[in-house]
């Protein structure tokens, strides 16, 4: 699976982000099924979970074992969410690769999704930094925080480019080993895009500014993904048939599409590793599991064009 050339690396995150938002439980061994078709596809990583108190996100009453199963695989890259100390010391214990934790740029949003101000979580951060400090060096983890609403909110509106660079530098004095702008409830456009990257490069560093993360509320997902790239991200969050989206933007029609994502690379000659008739067949076990959920995608209602037979494409010479 790790040994495809890659030139970006696609993170699929349905399991996680896909799920807490959906109108079903997707049950346990459907989740594992779709973990071993994402690995048969290629995908490198995988965000399985979200490590938080099953009664108020029934959908990851089962990340105990389904980060179990998932790192059990061979070659896969597991992270996992958790919004604070007692969630990253739940989550450590199952051994993840990285644990992401969200911090909202916005102070109104911090507050009503993980009930801190920007300022608490960050003390929240340094904790879990410090808990790290004390594991054995092989159950440490990569610490990554999603700046969560960092293109905007839809409950102060415009977020400033200061705000983001202020938060992800305390955000890594605190002990992160990388943040990465979120685009949570889909405000971006790929002008913002470009600015804020070049300036979390410029404050940051390249190899502290973590990848992509953007829903697509407004139909500008791909086109904010392919802004990131060519400034130089090359790491990027979706989800299978778009699964996922935000309480706190109604409407969403959820993250990247995966599928469309993979194609637009591979038909510009970008190498994702992903096989996409596997990657496709990854479908037919979400729509199974959860029958009321909308699944989105346009690969997959128009397929393949003629002459792409669905294997990886090499990169143009």
């Amino acid at each position: 699976m790790n040994n495809q050339i890659r030139d970006v690396e696609i993170v699929e995150v349905g399991t996680r982000d896909g799920l807490q938002n959906a109108k079903g439980v997707m049950s346990t061994a459907a989740k594992k099924a779709w973990v071993d078709q994402a690995v048969a596809a290629g995908f490198p990583e995988l965000e399985v979970c979200s490590f938080v108190s099953p009664k108020l996100m029934p959908a990851m009453h089962d990340s105990p074992e389904i980060t179990d199963y998932a790192v059990a695989i061979d070659g896969l890259t597991v992270s996992v969410l958790a919004p604070n100390l007692r969630g990253a010391q739940n989550a450590a214990a199952h051994r993840p690769d990285k644990i992401v934790m969200p911090i909202s740029v916005s102070r109104s949003h911090c507050l009503s999704n993980i009930r801190k101000t920007p300022e608490e979580a960050v003390e929240d951060l340094r904790a879990i930094a410090e808990f790290r400090a004390g594991l054995p060096a092989d159950d440490q983890f990569i610490l990554e925080v999603g700046l969560s609403t960092a293109f905007g909110c839809t409950m102060e509106g415009q977020v400033s480019d200061d705000d983001i660079i202020r938060l992800g530098l305390m955000c890594l004095e605190a002990g992160a080993d990388e943040v990465a702008p979120s685009d949570t409830v889909g405000y971006a456009n790929p002008a913002q895009v470009t600015r804020v990257y070049k300036r979390c490069f410029e404050e940051f560093g390249v190899k502290q500014t973590g990848g992509a993360h953007f829903h697509n509320t407004r139909g500008l997902g791909i086109a904010n993904c392919l802004a990131a790239f060519e400034v130089g991200i090359k790491s990027f969050d979706t989800s299978l048939a778009g699964l996922g989206g935000c309480p706190f933007a109604p409407g969403a029609s959820g993250n990247v599409v995966t599928e469309d994502l993979v194609f637009m690379f591979e038909a510009m000659g970008v190498r994702t590793g992903i096989d996409i008739d596997a990657m496709m067949a990854c479908r037919p076990i979400i729509a199974e599991a959860l029958p009321e959920d909308m699944l989105y995608g346009h690969l997959y209602e128009a397929g393949l064009p003629k002459g792409h037979d669905g294997g990886l494409v090499a990169a143009a010479e």
